[in-house]
């Protein structure tokens, strides 16, 4: 119906919607203009309606269309039709106009949810279930109607497309994202969902080439692992990990296929880790129970693989706990009387006792040395084993987040994880070793655990940062960042951040600055024109819809509209959605915006930092979430600008320093090794007479 009339319609705002169509109607000999909507003529699917229109300015281009009701009609009907090739071009249709809220309300009050359930039970054509499926995704993707009155057929057919192995790809795709939002609407579904699809086939679809099946399949498994009870999670992940190929897997067919992780995996990935090494958390929480035997055993386990002593039956009550309290001493409890007191604290609790005796059992030469090496060493020499695995222990919980929960938008996932069953053990195994050697390096005393655990906690930070990918190149990057290593960059960064200047220099600095931060406005209000795109964060699952927005050449207008992942940025007339700069009323950020007000006590601090808002007109706001802290502040530095305020982000006053740094550098740099006084050199006084002058018509003899 849209081709079959001209396209190039401008929408009159002053009119109401209704009148503006029947003069249209009326101009092309149109009968019953309440069966036509306007909507863009680019293609997108979306109706204008009195609720939106005011998002559309003059000079927009839009085109007639079905009206959302009739469209909705006709399709309930077309699928309906006893006809094959009209049924299947009626779904097709059905999947594509899906998307808009208008028609989707209008289909779902003839129950044409429930119609695509029946064709889903009752039909075997492939590309009629292909677009039925599609069509349905996309209808209950705007939470119209709840999931939670499907058929129990209806799950068992979505559920045997994902378990068999001919399905047809895209059936697989779409059934993947079906069953996802069933797991992550109710528990109920969620148990449902669990029962009738198999891990093995789940993990089946993560060794296939295709990254789209590779991610839905993952945002299942993920669904499936969040919304698990605790016990049942265990399981999950006991049964997911003791496949010995798991590794394998996750490394060479998602993290370093040929192609590069997409955001929506790295988030998964990033889950994946985050689920796991959160089960550690319980016993991070408790605290060593002195009256518990088998936590006791462990203790006396430790020190005896440490030292060799004569049998212990042997010795008197008073013999024996004099012994053991001056061999607790040795391996570095501070209460060597009961020494399951520097366990109490929590975090680390057990955590720390399960991590000290892994590393006792499993490398017990390495331990055996550490321990005696720091024996025959001075008092206040010696590297306390107990007290540095305890807090060695607690600064890899803090790296690794354990105890926090999986962010909405994180991604930063170790790629060292997916090699390694038992990550943070091994981990702590490299690093207290590494300890022990930074120890040494610093030639540290007792009152320098402090500065060596700094030392040390910034070892690991920039080696995970570096992304290795096994705990072999871990180990060997952690040992050559030395503590000689770590000063030359502490110094860097120190020349780079924190100069000490003579007040001359700052006087320079001072006048330096206005061109700098106008070279930063013009630099944001560039980024700006070049766009970002954004992502739609739902409280109900994660959606794959995205959307564009830049600001136009002259800086007067912003344009934004939907976009999809893998197609290049839009060019500006695309972005049929725009924004006067001179409406734009405020700036909003954090807890402040909307749609942070509207989901209070529900996101993350993560979240809170990326959110910013701009308010127009009345009480209307455009509301974003950005993808990192970098475009958080580039964004709001340049909505700063427009609004004509100062620009506050950490973000511009970092570069404004390096600016300013390189523009002393270069500016003093004939003055190298040159002492630059604190004040100016005092002006001599003017000579009491110019009579003084060299004359050179004097030829010299």
């Amino acid at each position: 119906m849209p081709g079959a009339y001209p396209q190039l319609i401008q929408l009159d705002q002053k009119k109401p919607l209704s009148a503006v169509i029947k003069e249209i109607c009326d101009g092309w000999n149109l009968p019953g203009p309440e069966n036509y909507a306007l909507q863009y003529a680019d293609g997108v699917q979306t109706y204008i309606t009195e609720s939106n229109r005011l998002d559309i300015k003059n000079g927009c281009i839009l085109r007639l269309t079905k009206a959302p009701g009739r469209c909705a009609e006709d399709l309930f009907k077309g699928i309906q039709s006893s006809d094959s090739g009209v049924r299947c071009d009626s779904l097709k249709e059905l999947a594509s106009v899906s998307t808009d809220v208008t028609f989707a309300q209008e289909f779902i009050s003839r129950d044409g949810h429930l119609l695509l359930v029946k064709i889903v039970e009752d039909s075997h054509d492939a590309m009629i279930m292909m677009h039925t499926l599609t069509a349905f995704m996309e209808l209950m993707d705007h939470g119209i109607v709840s999931w939670e009155n499907l058929s129990t057929i209806f799950i068992k057919k979505i559920a045997s497309f994902v378990n068999g192995k001919s399905s047809d790809a895209a059936i697989q795709q779409v059934s993947l994202d079906i069953l996802e939002s069933m797991v992550l609407s109710s528990y109920s579904l969620f148990l449902q969902v669990k029962n009738e699809v198999t891990m093995e086939r789940l993990i089946a679809h993560l060794q296939v080439t295709n990254q789209l099946i590779q991610t839905k399949a993952m945002a299942l498994l993920m669904a499936l692992l969040q919304t698990a009870g605790d016990s049942d999670r265990e399981v999950q992940l006991m049964f997911l990990f003791n496949h010995l190929f798991i590794y394998a897997l996750f490394s060479q067919n998602i993290i370093h296929s040929s192609g590069q992780v997409q955001d929506e995996m790295a988030h998964y990935l990033y889950v994946l880790q985050s689920v796991t090494l959160n089960h550690l958390e319980p016993r991070m929480r408790m605290a060593l129970d002195s009256y518990n035997q088998e936590q006791r055993d462990i203790l006396h386990r430790l020190r005896q693989a440490a030292f060799e002593t004569e049998p212990e039956n042997n010795l008197s009550h008073e013999r024996r706990r004099s012994l053991c309290a001056k061999e607790f001493k040795k391996l570095g409890f501070s209460n060597n009387s009961n020494p399951g007191q520097d366990l109490v604290r929590t975090p680390p609790g057990l955590l720390a006792l399960d991590t000290m005796f892994y590393f006792a059992t499993r490398y017990p030469d390495a331990y055996s040395r550490f321990v005696l090496e720091n024996s025959s060493r001075e008092d206040k020499h010696e590297c306390p084993f107990a007290r540095s695995s305890i807090q060695l222990t607690l600064i890899l919980c803090e790296i690794l987040r354990i105890g926090e929960p999986p962010s909405e938008t994180g991604s930063n996932y170790h790629p060292i994880f997916f090699s390694q069953d038992r990550l943070l053990d091994e981990m702590f195994c490299v690093c207290i070793q590494l300890l022990n050697k930074t120890w040494k390096e610093m030639r540290a005393t007792q009152e320098d655990f402090d500065k060596v655990m700094q030392v040390v906690r910034e070892q690991i930070t920039r080696t995970l940062a570096s992304k290795p990918t096994s705990l072999e190149l871990f180990k060997n990057k952690v040992n050559a960042l030395n503590y000689s290593e770590i000063l030359k960059l502490r110094q860097t960064e120190r020349l780079h951040q924190e100069e000490t200047l003579a007040p001359p220099v700052l006087e320079l600095k001072e006048r330096l600055k206005p061109e700098l931060l106008e070279l930063i406005r013009q630099q944001r209000l560039n980024r700006l024109c070049q766009g970002t795109m954004f992502r739609q964060i739902s409280s109900r699952r994660r959606q794959d819809k995205l959307w564009y927005c830049r600001l136009s050449p002259n800086h007067k207008m912003l344009h934004y509209g939907d976009m999809e992942e893998d197609t290049d940025i839009p060019p500006i007339e695309t972005l049929q959605k725009k924004i006067p700069v001179a409406d734009i009323k405020g700036l909003l950020t954090g807890k402040d915006c909307p749609h942070m007000k509207e989901n209070k006590g529900k996101q993350t601090k993560e979240v809170l930092d990326l959110a910013f808002s701009i308010t127009y007109d009345v009480e209307d706001s455009l509301n974003f979430i950005a993808p990192s802290r970098t475009d958080f502040c580039l964004w709001t530095d340049g909505l700063s600008v427009l609004l004509g305020r100062e620009m506050s982000s950490d973000s511009m006053r970092s570069e404004l320093e390096i600016l300013l740094s390189m523009e002393i550098k270069l500016r003093l740099l004939d003055l190298e090794n040159v002492q630059i006084p604190d004040t100016a050199p005092a002006v001599p006084k003017p000579p009491s007479n110019y009579n003084f002058c060299y004359d050179f018509s004097q030829t010299e003899q």
